[in-house]
């Protein structure tokens, strides 16, 4: 029976053998030279199913869920809410040059920013053909400012190490094999910048992996400013990020392969270096050899589709394998309380019944009642109009699906979120 579920999983997945024999012969394996892009996402993932036959059944229901998703339409991005995703970065160093400055993680951060937002200098070169296709994927990233202690932090963790190397055997992720352990999966994004050996820029774990080696592992010199021409404008970081958010290579991994993304044309296998557009394989009209998860250089990658926006979405709607990251606190900011009161107000604000039918209560103090304004979303960040607040403490949820929804009270001066169902 697990056979059975194993084939099944890397069939709806694409998975197959033909998939992995491209991936290692993409890799280098020995040269430190970059001598072309090279992530072992795929690599890991085989690795992690072979240790783990309960990964392809897990990985199976993330995709089951990604297609109801997309087949919803209401899933639509285009007028939704922003999530943003806590990091934290585990900076990893044997010397000086890889213990890379605060400088370029945020600017790092910055370049994820733009380019999940397509708001990136060059969104302009996309050429006319996937122009309408390229889009902004409303996904944010902030470096952490809590800890999971709820301690503040600046979301980077150095550590010194004696390992001159790493490998894709997850040892930089694990604090007993001189790595630095992750921070909770379902509140942050764990990035942890090293000294990767073997050639390679970076690697990803995809969504249903164990959460402790959960996250994406990047070299430090692919960091924007890097030395790792031409792989040093941040963009490994990018491509990786969209592997964790359970995008595949966009060739499919095989010969004329399937990424699961029915926007993107079909290609025969990786670009590398700046092709000019068109690049005809697989009778395409050309390769979308510019989008995040082909392996060109850094400066001639530039967008994602729709598509592969949705299927990112995906993960943060109903039942989604990162809905939690959505309403993690693991980015906002510790603040001091102006007054004992404000401290008491916060404390006894309270949501009911929970789960509640018709109506639901916020028990805000009755003479501040009219201060305050509430909203709720649902899990993907979508404002829920139909549950209106009548200014009194009640919000009408009547008109709501069932499900898991988020309540935001503010009184102009402290926002308070708190989950609640609707059954």
């Amino acid at each position: 029976m697990k056979k059975n579920v194993y084939a099944l999983a890397l069939s709806l997945l694409g998975l197959t053998s033909a998939a992995f024999a491209q991936e290692a012969r993409l890799a280098p394996t020995s040269a430190p030279a970059l001598s072309g892009r090279s992530c072992a996402a795929m690599e890991v993932l085989q690795a992690q199913m072979a240790a783990d036959p309960s990964l392809a059944q897990r990985m199976a229901t993330v995709e089951a869920q990604t297609r109801a998703f997309e087949a919803n339409p209401v899933a639509s991005r285009a007028t939704a809410g922003i999530v943003t995703i806590p990091v934290v970065v585990h900076v990893l160093y044997n010397t000086a040059a890889e213990n890379v400055p605060a400088s370029q993680i945020t600017a790092q951060i910055d370049v994820l920013n733009k380019d999940f937002a397509k708001l990136n200098s060059d969104a302009g070169l996309v050429p006319a053909a996937f122009s309408g296709l390229a889009a902004n994927t409303n996904i944010q990233f902030v470096l952490a400012k809590r800890d999971p202690s709820g301690n503040a932090t600046t979301g980077i963790i150095r550590k010194s190490t004696k390992t001159r190397s790493w490998s894709t055997n997850d040892a930089v992720k694990n604090s007993k094999r001189g790595g630095d352990d992750a921070w909770p999966a379902g509140q942050y994004l764990n990035l942890w910048v090293c000294n990767l050996g073997n050639g390679l820029l970076g690697y990803a774990q995809f969504p249903g992996g164990a959460a402790s080696t959960d996250g994406v592992v990047v070299l430090y010199s692919s960091l924007p400013g890097g030395s790792a021409a031409p792989y040093n404008k941040g963009r490994t970081a990018t491509h990786e990020v969209g592997h964790w958010l359970n995008l595949r290579h966009i060739w499919g991994d095989a010969s004329c392969g399937n990424d699961l993304v029915s926007d993107t044309p079909t290609q025969q296998t990786a670009n590398y270096g700046c092709p000019s557009f068109p690049h005809i394989t697989c009778n395409n009209q050309g390769d979308m050899s510019m989008n995040y998860m082909d392996y060109t250089d850094d400066a001639c990658m530039y967008m994602f589709s729709t598509g592969q926006s949705t299927r990112m979405n995906a993960l943060f709607g109903t039942g989604g394998s990162r809905a939690s990251l959505a309403t993690s606190l693991g980015g906002t900011a510790l603040r001091q309380m102006a007054t004992t009161d404000a401290a008491a107000d916060q404390a006894a604000i309270r949501l009911y019944p929970n789960p509640a039918t018709m109506t639901l209560n916020v028990s805000v103090p009755v003479e501040k009642a009219s201060a305050y304004s509430v909203k709720v979303y649902d899990l993907r960040g979508y404002e829920m109009k139909q549950a209106a607040y009548d200014g009194q403490g009640h919000i009408g949820v009547a008109a709501l699906p069932q499900g898991l929804y988020q309540a935001v009270i503010s009184d102009g001066q402290q926002t308070i979120r708190q989950r609640f169902q609707k059954d």
